[in-house]
């Protein structure tokens, strides 16, 4: 599902909502949580998931073309973790 799909299930679903505004609601979801994350904070929403930011550290990588040594960065990455409630609904239980 794309960001566009889930707008236009949320306006299916509320008919007494615009779309403009249910596009309004999931921007303001999308940006929190990507605000929380730039902050470094966890997000949890029960039942679903987490998300946090995890660092993964400076390293020498190669680069598959030529095999020649090339230095990567650190840098931090999103990571989410999936609740019980999803593995539980995604494993039939």
């Amino acid at each position: 599902m794309i960001r566009s799909e889930l707008i236009q299930k949320i306006a299916e679903d509320n008919p007494h909502l615009f779309q403009r505004d249910v596009e309004r609601i999931v921007s303001t979801i999308f940006d929190e949580i990507t605000g929380a994350l730039v902050r470094g904070d966890r997000v949890e929403l029960r039942g679903f998931g987490a998300f946090s930011v995890k660092k993964r550290d400076g390293r020498t990588g190669r680069n598959p073309r030529t095999g020649e040594a090339v230095e990567v960065e650190e840098k931090h990455v999103p990571f989410f973790k999936t609740g019980k409630l999803l593995r539980d609904r995604l494993n039939g239980a």
